[in-house]
């Protein structure tokens, strides 16, 4: 009778485990998922600023073709090409930095500086959602949640080209 109630308790216990673990992961595809959209939505306004300077008296015409060209690709992109869009659209940007000169109107500054505020949260955001995606896998690694498949049939995260690139 003792020992069925113990096999009972084990039970329940690695029962009670295999619940906890499936909600961790669960939160961790969640968090991937949250960050992802905060990127996106951030990459998205960076491809808007881009239009706007692209638009605006600071780019020379080729460079303002250029940058139109990339920010329309990289907002339109879909996810299996968005690496190389945005690969691109960095590369357009640097450019245009790169040409400035010092004389720069307000409008065109307060552009600049929305432009180099967004990349630093660019950053933070691909900062996120790199280390979300690699916790993850280290979680989905483990012979429980391989045994017991705990993820179910969701796919296994992954990082993109473009989060490598110096922004």
């Amino acid at each position: 009778m003792k020992s069925g109630l113990t096999l009972g308790i084990l039970l329940l216990t690695f029962l009670w485990y295999l619940s906890f673990s499936a909600t961790r992961l669960d939160r961790l595809h969640h968090r991937i998922e949250t960050s992802w959209a905060n990127l996106d939505g951030l990459l998205q306004r960076r491809a808007a600023v881009a239009l706007e300077l692209a638009h605006s008296d600071l780019a020379d015409p080729a460079s303002s073709l250029l940058l139109v060209a990339t920010a329309y690709e990289a907002r339109e992109a879909s996810i299996e090409e968005r690496s190389q869009a945005e690969s691109g659209l960095s590369g357009a940007l640097g450019l245009l930095q790169n040409d400035l000169e010092s004389q720069v109107k307000p409008a065109e500054q307060v552009l600049l500086r929305e432009l180099s505020e967004l990349t630093k949260k660019i950053r933070v955001a691909i900062a996120i959602h790199v280390d979300a995606v690699n916790r993850t896998r280290i979680v989905r690694k483990k012979a429980i949640f391989k045994m017991f498949r705990l993820a179910g049939r969701a796919p296994l995260p992954r990082t993109y080209e473009f989060e490598d690139d110096a922004l």
